[in-house]
């Protein structure tokens, strides 16, 4: 099984100016983060704008991650859905072309009680793909609290969780009652259970609290430095890892000064990455925004 622990990028999806994905950029921006030392990739979540690509789209997306990755660094695939249907085939999808897990999150906007919560992550843990829960509330309406969370962790083939409910409390519960509490799930790489921050602010944190990394918006552009961060971290040298977060922080602020990933792709434009527009309804970042994304980018941005 593939250790999922250090820096993942939640790629972007690079659109040209009439909004058509650029494949061809696309390519470019996994070279430019295997050649950055980068730990995994994560294609077609929320920064990706899957609620806006076609599913012909994602197909390819993925299909070219996999492809140029060739095996070097885990690829974990968005595959969420509201529809535990479409959640489903979306799995099975990433399974076939040959991802090494999925990243799934909470059911949003049905807002499922505890006992659907359940049966959904049971019904796409039995396509046999591991399975990574992606708790945000912010974004789904339904927080998964650490309890709840102990009895997903048990469901064979859910072997982690990317933690982005905000909360260092909940994080810190999640990591001590499940992950340090001995083996939760069976299929987990090692036998114990993943926890990847889902916010770049608090990757220090919850990597001093025993956690395993981060899948991150801002190693769009600096994946070099967010994987020094996170290796530091987990070698316990906090010196350096404390350096690194504070030397990212005013970039960090910036990548979400605006919903994601409106800023991260302007800041890659600004650094002369592709990125291009953000599709409807995500709409262009504002002056003023616009302003500080560039100056932030000025500072770390040292090619």
């Amino acid at each position: 099984m593939t250790a999922f622990k250090g820096a993942f990028t939640a790629l972007i999806t690079p659109m040209k100016e009439n909004y058509e994905v650029d494949f061809d950029g696309f390519r470019r921006l996994i070279r430019f983060q295997l050649e950055n030392g980068i730990d995994g990739l994560v294609p077609i979540g929320t920064t990706g704008e899957t609620p806006a690509l076609e599913e012909n789209e994602e197909e390819r997306l993925l299909k070219i991650v996999i492809e140029e990755t060739a095996g070097s660094v885990p690829v974990i695939a968005g595959t969420g859905s509201n529809s535990t249907k479409h959640a489903i085939l979306y799995t099975k999808r990433a399974k076939d072309l040959g991802a090494d897990a999925a990243l799934v999150v909470t059911p949003y906007y049905n807002k499922p009680n505890d006992d659907g919560l359940i049966r959904h992550f049971e019904e796409v843990a039995g396509v046999g793909l591991p399975i990574i829960i992606y708790n945000i509330a912010s974004r789904t309406g339904r927080n998964i609290p650490t309890p709840l969370m102990e009895k997903l962790a048990r469901i064979p083939n859910i072997v982690g969780v990317k933690e982005a409910s905000g909360d260092i409390n909940q994080m810190g519960d999640v990591i001590s009652s499940i992950k340090m509490a001995g083996p939760a799930s069976p299929a987990s790489p090692d036998g114990g259970f993943t926890v990847l921050s889902g916010d770049d602010a608090l990757t220090l944190p919850l990597l001093s609290l025993g956690g395993d990394g981060v899948i991150s918006v801002v190693s769009n552009l600096l994946p070099g430095k967010v994987a020094a961060l996170v290796k530091a971290g987990l070698a316990g040298d906090f010196e350096k890892a404390r350096s690194i977060h504070y030397e990212l922080l005013p970039f960090v602020k910036a990548a979400f000064i605006e919903t994601n990933p409106v800023p991260i792709k302007r800041a890659l434009e600004f650094a002369g990455l592709p990125a291009g527009p953000t599709r409807l309804p995500l709409g262009r970042i504002s002056d003023a925004n616009d302003k500080i994304v560039r100056e932030a980018v000025k500072v770390v941005w040292k090619r």
